[in-house]
């Protein structure tokens, strides 16, 4: 079975790590990548994704979208984790492809009305294009197989705030509309994605089997697992964007749960996504949201084993 999908990101450089995954593995089918302000900002998204589209040395659109939130200020972008470059401040060199004409919610518009019923949007940044695309086409909805979220934090703590995750945080009202449409929705947040440190010996092994995509991602980590191994005993990572992919290929390694789900968007629960499980006795405001699916475990091992070898394909 092959998934066509549209990756939503935001690159970044466990977006780079997702992105190639996405590309190595022979059930997916990218009919393009939409990129969105979040990690970086619009315009820089947008190059890298050409960039890692090239090095790729694969034929897909690239989109630019929405350059900042629904409602409220620029984003302050997560240089600090990512690097100025989005890429851990490696250098790569300027792509020298251009981007499609069309903004990346009309890229997501076209492809869903070309393959009704048959894509899945994989949304690893901020919500800005999806949003933006279901208030130029309604009927997106029942266009789309399903959407694959990263963000979000269901059961543990947020990233950016006590209680929100980056990505719904940078565009809290642009995750209510998304999580409210009448779609499946399956969210990958940090009860699962922060559940598995990778240690350099993963990111080794991901150069081992594929030097030039591995490679990639074993340079731009390092900028990456400084940030993430700041106060901890061993040095540590988190591909947090490719975990909605590895659910496409292997359903089986993730736990999940049904229930309700709304996101905060006043300024002190901004981007918190509270989720109540299926038949919880609530008030009619929460039982009127529709149903998500939210990663609650993922078998660790699998899931590791999974990466490398999808990177080892040819």
């Amino acid at each position: 079975m092959t998934h066509k999908i549209i990756l939503d990101t935001d690159p970044g450089i466990d977006d780079a790590m997702a992105i190639f995954f996405a590309f190595q593995a022979k059930e997916i089918e990218v009919l393009g990548l939409t990129t969105v302000y979040g990690n970086v900002p619009a315009d820089m998204a947008a190059q890298n994704g050409l960039a890692l589209v090239e090095l790729a040395g694969v034929d897909i659109p690239v989109c630019k979208g929405v350059t900042r939130p629904w409602v409220g200020a620029e984003s302050t972008y997560a240089h600090f984790v990512h690097g100025e470059d989005g890429f851990g401040n490696i250098d790569h060199p300027p792509t020298t492809r251009t981007l499609d004409p069309r903004p990346s919610a009309q890229f997501i518009i076209d492809m869903a009305r070309k393959y009704p019923g048959e894509v899945t949007i994989v949304a690893v940044g901020p919500l800005g294009n999806l949003a933006l695309a279901l208030r130029l086409e309604p009927a997106l909805p029942s266009l789309i197989k399903a959407v694959n979220i990263m963000g979000g934090a269901a059961f543990v703590p947020g990233n950016v705030t006590p209680v929100a995750e980056a990505n719904i945080w940078n565009d809290a009202y642009a995750a209510e509309i998304v999580f409210a449409a009448d779609w499946e929705v399956n969210m990958f947040g940090l009860d699962v994605t922060y559940d598995v440190p990778f240690p350099p010996e993963f990111i080794a092994s991901l150069e081992t089997v594929n030097p030039v995509l591995g490679g990639f991602v074993a340079k731009s980590s390092r900028f990456y697992s400084d940030f993430y191994s700041q106060g901890k005993p061993q040095r540590v990572c988190f591909f947090h964007d490719a975990f909605p992919l590895a659910y496409m290929l292997q359903p089986d390694l993730f736990e999940m749960t049904s229930g309700h789900m709304r996101i905060g968007t006043d300024k002190l629960h901004q981007g918190q996504t509270s989720f109540a499980p299926k038949n919880s006795t609530m008030s009619p405001h929460w039982l009127d949201t529709h149903m998500v699916n939210v990663a609650t475990h993922v078998d660790h091992s699998a899931l590791s084993s999974l990466f490398v070898s999808t990177y080892a394909l040819k």
